[in-house]
């Protein structure tokens, strides 16, 4: 699987070799320079679009992962302590009930040395 890194940089470079391919191209074009000037002005607003469109779905994307993997973990955080209170409550009075047994245990052995 491709690292997310790798495809945004993939992208980048797409992008910019478009860029560069049609200015080129338009610097080559046979017309009028204040005609190319506007076109490469009107295509690199363009590509400016395009971009801050990708990266507002990258950004959209992005946060909804987050959320989601926020939600999973506070999801499991609460199961666990649930459980750990499960257990302390399940727990509790058997080792309340066995401490008092010991503790009478010790007073009557010491009793008997008396």
């Amino acid at each position: 699987m491709a690292r997310k890194g790798n495809k945004s940089g993939i992208l980048a470079g797409l992008l910019a070799g478009a860029a560069a391919g049609v200015i080129l191209g338009m610097l080559y074009a046979p017309e009028e320079g204040k005609k190319t000037r506007k076109k490469i002005r009107k295509k690199a607003e363009d590509l400016k679009d395009q971009a801050s469109e990708k990266y507002k779905q990258a950004k959209e994307k992005a946060i909804d992962h987050y959320n989601d993997y926020s939600d999973k973990t506070k999801s499991k955080v609460d199961d666990l302590v649930s459980s750990v209170k499960d257990t302390y409550d399940k727990y509790k009075d058997k080792v309340k009930d066995k401490a008092s047994s010991v503790a009478k245990d010790v007073e009557s052995e010491l009793d008997n040395l008396k």
